[in-house]
């Protein structure tokens, strides 16, 4: 395990989250949200790439997974350099591009992770790397949305309670997700099998799994209730407000899922 794998995949999962949730935000949002998201989510990968980890037991997924981060790369950022300026007729090509690439490097990151393990293990990882992904993507989203009404007061609130309610779906899928995985790697576990993922969550060491818990899916979970609850009344300055915490908390949670798979294997 390296501090630059759990770099590599937190914020190649958030840029491509960031890409993924462009697509359900209305264009009343104006050409600089798109414009600005795609750049943020641009650096994002680059950034990613550059902490980008050589390949060991993955092989072809490993490479697999590096080339079309690298497509995605490339597409959101002529997206960014075109977008309300020239070439209009081929920018939702170029978005879906990015969407396509991100997904098949989030799959093949996930394959290339678990080379070894199980056909459940996989699907897991895989449905892990994926949730994570909307999940860091539509809080960032609804964060930026949502300080978005400063500049463009007139906007339906709508739009906000849209993206709200994608982040609250993710959210849940997340939560089931993770569900599954801890009962599979404890129903799962046999003497033998090295250490039980049971013994390590009620140990000392457990502290990191149950901070992920706290931070990664009980405080998004109050906090985009609040939201909801909040831009119902339209309330989008407070709304923004609690989204910051709220986005501030999913990093936190997605940062330790990342440490702890590479620590355990189960995708959490």
């Amino acid at each position: 395990m390296s501090l630059s794998t759990v770099l590599f995949l937190f914020l190649a999962h958030l840029g491509a989250g960031i890409v993924g949730t462009l697509v359900f935000v209305s264009r009343e949002a104006g050409v600089k949200f798109f414009r600005f998201n795609a750049g943020l989510a641009a650096i994002l990968i680059a950034i990613a790439l550059a902490f980008r980890p050589e390949s060991s037991d993955g092989g072809t997924a490993h490479t697999v997974a590096l080339a079309a981060l690298v497509a995605a790369e490339l597409a959101i950022v002529v997206y960014w350099a075109t977008v309300g300026r020239t070439l209009a007729a081929i920018r939702p090509f170029l978005i879906w591009t990015a969407v396509g690439g991100g997904l098949v490097a989030i799959v093949a990151q996930a394959i290339a992770i678990v080379a070894d393990g199980t056909l459940p293990m996989h699907v897991l990882t895989i449905a892990s790397f994926l949730s994570s992904a909307a999940l860091l993507g539509t809080a960032c989203t609804a964060m930026i949305l949502g300080h978005w009404y400063l500049i463009i007061p007139s906007m339906q609130v709508a739009h906000l309670q849209s993206v709200v309610k994608l982040h609250i779906a993710s959210l849940i899928v997340r939560v089931v997700v993770v569900a599954a995985a801890v009962f599979l790697a404890i129903a799962t576990w046999e003497p033998g099998m090295g250490p039980s993922f049971r013994r390590y969550i009620t140990s000392a060491a457990g502290i990191f799994f149950w901070q992920r818990v706290l931070f990664g899916l009980a405080g998004p979970a109050l906090l985009s209730y609040l939201t909801w609850e909040t831009a119902k009344i339209r309330s989008t300055q407070s709304a923004t407000g609690i989204l910051y915490v709220d986005f501030f908390t999913v990093v936190v949670g997605e940062a330790l899922a990342k440490y702890l798979l590479l620590a355990t294997h189960v995708p959490v």
